[in-house]
């Protein structure tokens, strides 16, 4: 199940008096009004003023007609944020980027099934990138790494939607254990991407972004021998001017490649999902152990849909000592989120009333998270069970979740 916002919203809400006077305002004169004008792109702020005092329904009009008929959507809001478009590539750099743009034009269905997937996180990421002021091409960062799936791992051992190997993640700080990947989590993940994206450009070069994207891919050590290299040919050491392994030399004429789709889809005949501005999910932060079934029953959302959003959650619950936010659909009720984050009384009443009385263990399983799982300490379970080592657990034994 795929959790996108398709809602419908009013531009406006009901209780800005201020804007809807406007608005009322504006319909009213543009219906008195018998004649259109438009003011010219030339003219300066003074003129401007004049004219509004001349023709009192212009300002109003176009106001209107902007709300009206050209409403936001979090690909317009990445667009805006595109800076990398504006720079001229030369013949043999465009022809690179242009022959992904012919890859990923002659599959669309692939585009469709990957711009759907991104659509929980894109809102997010982009506006993550924003705040830091990065091109909003990094943002697809994602499409070219894992296709935008979070759960993604590769041969070599690479996780997440940020492909992170294990010791590149290790050294981010990315808590892994045998309940949680934090590679697989996106909000964790997605800042320490960046994180590391920034820190690279500003320690080896000079802050260009382009340079520190070759050397996430192929590394910090290949890109500086290379860069080196062509400096010492005359080259400017730009992306543009390395040698690099062939994987690393696709990495941006991918990225720019698909950028240049989404900036214009109707030129490439592509079809973009509806997202909406703001982020598809709320973030809940906890101080206690919760599974995925006592969340969906308490906030009444699809298990499926919490999985969904919390793929770093490897047995299904969350233990605040590997990770402390459950990521949940946005439109869930906020008393209910605030219910779920005290850890109340009637989510306790859902774990009781609900948790099985047995539990069989499965391969992977390890003591701590069957007993976050069913909302139980370790040693709990190992008394019920008369456990005395937590590492004793084997595949197929039947534990007791309950004196009764």
């Amino acid at each position: 199940m795929t959790y996108r916002t398709i809602r419908q919203r009013l531009l406006l809400s009901a209780g800005s008096t201020v804007i809807m006077s406007l608005l009322l305002s504006a319909a009213a004169n543009s219906q008195a009004s018998a004649t259109q004008y438009e003011p010219s792109p030339q003219s300066d702020a003074s003129s401007q003023e004049t004219s509004s005092s001349s023709h009192p329904d212009v300002t109003h009009v176009h106001f209107w007609e902007e709300l009206m008929l050209e409403p936001q959507d979090a690909w317009s809001k990445l667009r805006e944020s595109f800076h990398w478009r504006e720079q001229p590539l030369s013949d043999k750099a465009q022809a690179r980027v242009d022959k992904w743009i012919d890859h990923y034009r002659s599959s669309p269905e692939n585009i469709a099934e990957i711009t759907e997937r991104a659509s929980p996180w894109l809102a997010w990421i982009t506006q993550q990138i924003s705040e830091r002021n990065l091109p909003g091409e990094m943002a697809l960062i994602p499409f070219v790494e894992s296709s935008f799936d979070p759960s993604a791992r590769s041969h070599r051992g690479a996780a997440g939607l940020w492909q992170f190997m294990p010791g590149t993640g290790d050294a981010l700080g990315l808590v892994r254990n045998g309940s949680y990947d934090g590679r697989l989590d996106v909000v964790t993940s997605t800042n320490a991407a960046l994180d590391y994206l920034e820190t690279q450009a500003d320690q080896w070069y000079e802050g260009d972004l382009q340079l520190s994207l070759a050397a996430y891919n192929a590394g910090a050590g290949t890109v500086n021998k290379a860069k080196q290299h062509a400096e010492n040919q005359g080259l400017g050491g730009e992306y543009w001017d390395l040698s690099l392994p062939q994987e690393t030399m696709q990495y941006l004429p991918k990225l720019l490649a698909i950028a240049t789709i989404i900036d214009d889809p109707e030129r490439y005949d592509i079809s973009l999902p509806d997202i909406h501005t703001d982020p598809a999910f709320a973030k809940v932060k906890l101080e206690h152990s919760v599974t995925l079934s006592e969340a969906s029953q308490l906030l009444r959302v699809d298990k499926s849909a919490l999985a969904e959003l919390n793929p770093g959650l490897l047995n299904g619950a969350l233990n605040p000592s590997s990770a402390q936010t459950l990521l949940v659909p946005e439109n869930v009720d906020h008393d209910v989120l605030a219910e779920l984050s005290a850890g109340g009384t009637d989510r306790q009443a859902v774990a009781s009333t609900n948790s099985p009385d047995t539990y069989r263990v499965e391969s992977g399983d390890s003591l701590s998270a069957i007993a976050s799982r069913y909302n139980l300490s370790a040693q709990e379970l190992m008394r019920l069970n008369e456990i005395e080592r937590p590492d004793a657990l084997q595949a197929g034994q039947l534990l007791t979740l309950s004196d009764s």
